[in-house]
C-alpha cells in the first residue's frame, strides 16, 4: 500500500461539478429565451450571469492548480478541461447575445435551432453525470458514447440547418444573424466533445 505525505487535493471534484452544472444551467437558459423572444434581454442577462460565474470557478480551479502539490491527475489535463467547460458557457453566452443583440425575431430562426439546442442540453446532462464520476473514474463509457453520439447528431442538425439558410427561405439579414447563432450553438457542443475527450483521456491514465 502507497501512502502520500501530502494528501492528494481533492477540492477540484467539487468545482468541476459546479462548474459542469454552470454549463447546464446556461444551456436550458438559451432554450428558454428561444421560447420567449419577447423578454430576450432579461433572459440575456440571466445567461450572462452564468457567463460570468463560468469565468469565477475558471479562475478558481486555475488559482488551485498552481497552489496544489498533489492533483487528483494531471495538471495539464485539469486545465484544459477547466477550459472546455468555461469555453462551452463561453459560447452559449455568444449566441444568446447574438440574438438579442441583433433583435431576432422568431421566424427569422430556422426550426433546426431549437433541435440543435435541444441536444445541446442532453450534452450538457450527460456531462453534469460524467464530471461527477471523476472522483471514481467508473460508469464513464456510457455517458461517453452517449455526449458522441448527441454530438454526431448535433452535426448532422447543423448541416441541415445551414442549407436550409442558403435556400433561399430567409431574407440575407436574417441569414447572416442566424448564422452567427448557429455557429456558437455548434461550438458549444463541440466543447462538451472536448470535454468528454479529456474525461476519456483522464481514464486511460488511470486504467
Amino acid at each position: 500500500m502507497r501512502f502520500r505525505l501530502i494528501p492528494r487535493d481533492e477540492g477540484f471534484y467539487d468545482l468541476f461539478d459546479e462548474a459542469a452544472a454552470n454549463l447546464l444551467d446556461s444551456a436550458r437558459l438559451l432554450r428558454v429565451l428561444l421560447d420567449d423572444f419577447g423578454d430576450g434581454s432579461e433572459h440575456l442577462k440571466r445567461i450572462k450571469e452564468h457567463e460570468q460565474r463560468g469565468d469565477d470557478l475558471t479562475s478558481t480551479i486555475l488559482r488551485r492548480l498552481h497552489s496544489s502539490f498533489v492533483t487528483p491527475f494531471d495538471r495539464e489535463d485539469i486545465h484544459v478541461l477547466t477550459e472546455e467547460l468555461d469555453d462551452a458557457v463561453d459560447d452559449i453566452h455568444g449566441a444568446a447575445d447574438t440574438l438579442v443583440l441583433h433583435n431576432v425575431r422568431a421566424d427569422q430562426i430556422p426550426a433546426e435551432v431549437p433541435e440543435m439546442v435541444d441536444l445541446l442540453i442532453q450534452a450538457a446532462e450527460e456531462t453534469v453525470e460524467l464530471i461527477q464520476l471523476l472522483p471514481t473514474l467508473k460508469g464513464m463509457e456510457p455517458h461517453l458514447e452517449r455526449i458522441d453520439q448527441l454530438e454526431s447528431a448535433a452535426d448532422t442538425v447543423y448541416r441541415r440547418c445551414v442549407a436550409r439558410l442558403f435556400s433561399g427561405e430567409f431574407k440575407a439579414f436574417a441569414v447572416l444573424r442566424a448564422k452567427d447563432t448557429v455557429e456558437a450553438i455548434e461550438a458549444s457542443v463541440h466543447s462538451i466533445e472536448n470535454i468528454s475527450d479529456v474525461v476519456e483521456t483522464i481514464l486511460l491514465k488511470h486504467a
